[in-house]
């Protein structure tokens, strides 16, 4: 339960970090025998900030719980 507590505040702290990510892909709009066009599209993915505070302070609990749990 730690190491996953430990994801989420790694995971969390970057989604606060960067906002969105873009990436591209490479479609084929003509694929004949003798002539291929290809472009590349690009998708980004937009990180609510929300979500990110949101997996920091489930993390931040985990760890806390795994703490506690090794106490008892």
């Amino acid at each position: 339960m730690r190491i996953t507590g430990i994801l989420l505040i790694i995971l969390g702290v970057i989604a606060l970090a960067v906002p969105s990510i873009t990436f591209m892909t490479t479609e084929r709009a003509v694929d004949t025998s003798f002539l291929q066009i290809s472009y590349q599209k690009p998708h980004t993915l937009v990180l609510n900030p929300i979500v990110g505070l949101v997996a920091a302070a489930a993390g931040v609990a985990l760890v806390f719980a795994g703490r506690r749990s090794h106490a008892l």
